[in-house]
């Protein structure tokens, strides 16, 4: 805290000793540096894609603020992509091979096996080393099933699993996310993405609603603990009814996203969770981002969603798009925000 104190107080003073090199390390990709007293950044999403619609980027401040005060960036820079590339070429590793058989072929060593076969083996051996007894006398603090010990949940989704990480670098970088906010993801899954917000927030800052027993199982019973997650305490909560009382009456957010969960819901009930939502946002800052389409609310015609939206306290703001870092892919984002006077 003395260090943000200092930054918040001092920095026109100190910007040449303490920031230049940050600045500096900017420059091939921003083009020339504003004024210091603006540190103000190019309109444009990070990693955004040329066709995609201009929108405004997360400010050179906000950038330095996570350099110098957190220990774990929102985005890799430039800088990161090169350095792993450098240790790729370093090390010889080649360009993958499309070939699925020459791919399989790389699997050398003692046990190569593939998630069915380790699952297979996990069941009849057990593993090198093993108590023998039930699970509650071995020694096992908190009993795992073979499932998803070999992460077969990580393929329950539509697109890799890394793309959770996408969307998170995506959203905290839009809305400048800082430690200390509030986040709720409405249908958080086995956390492939919650996992980058509970891991980057303060404890309890993160909350989630979700609905489907095996996606909960998955976030809490492996993911969190193998993650060493279980101290930042989120607070994810089963249901499917849009009732969000239960994560507090005085429990207000910076941020409230949806990923790929409205295109399942019936528009009714949407609508109910939008007026529910709206409630919950901070004044201001509070964002809520939607995934993929809107049909919600495009299949009532733009007039009487405008009307319903506005009824509701909530205006449109925009349409992003995002490109993911490790494949090919790019996600539609809608944003909106509590309705300015």
């Amino acid at each position: 805290m003395q260090q943000n104190h200092f930054f918040s107080f001092h920095l026109g003073r100190l910007q040449l000793i303490l920031l230049s090199p940050i600045v500096e390390r900017r420059k091939s990709k921003e083009g020339e540096a504003k004024k210091a007293n603006t540190m103000e950044a190019p309109p444009t999403v990070r990693r955004s894609r040329s066709t995609a619609v201009s929108q405004p980027g997360p400010t050179l401040a906000f950038q330095v603020h996570l350099e110098t005060t957190s220990s774990d960036p929102v985005s890799p820079s430039s800088d990161d992509i090169a350095w792993l590339k450098s240790q790729l070429a370093r090390n010889s590793i080649q360009e993958p091979s499309s070939s699925t058989s020459t791919w399989h072929s790389l699997r050398k060593g003692i046990n190569p096996r593939t998630r069915a076969q380790q699952l297979e083996d996990l069941g009849r051996f057990k593993g090198i080393s093993h108590y023998e007894g039930d699970e509650g006398s071995n020694h096992t603090a908190l009993p795992c099933p073979g499932e998803l010990l070999v992460e077969e949940h990580h393929s329950n989704y539509g697109e890799p699993w890394a793309g959770g990480r996408d969307v998170f670098e995506f959203l905290a970088s839009t809305v400048e996310l800082k430690p200390s906010d509030d986040v709720l993801e409405i249908g958080c899954g086995t956390l492939r993405v919650g996992l980058h917000f509970i891991r980057y927030l303060e404890v309890a800052r993160f909350h989630c609603l979700e609905r489907d027993e095996l996606s909960l199982m998955a976030a809490l019973r492996y993911e969190l603990p193998s993650q060493g997650l279980l101290h930042k305490r989120p607070l994810i909560v089963r249901g499917d009814d849009m009732v969000f009382d239960r994560f507090g009456s005085d429990v207000f957010y910076d941020l409230i996203y949806a990923s790929a969960v409205f295109l399942h819901i019936p528009d009714t009930l949407v609508w109910v969770g939008l007026e529910r939502l709206s409630t919950k946002l901070k004044p201001e800052k509070g964002r809520i981002f939607i995934s993929h389409n809107i049909k919600f609310c495009s299949r009532l015609g733009g007039e009487e969603c405008t009307k319903r939206l506005t009824n509701l306290g909530l205006e449109y703001v925009e349409k992003h798009t995002h490109d993911s870092l490790l494949f090919s892919h790019y996600e539609i984002w809608y944003e909106f925000q509590k309705l300015r006077a």
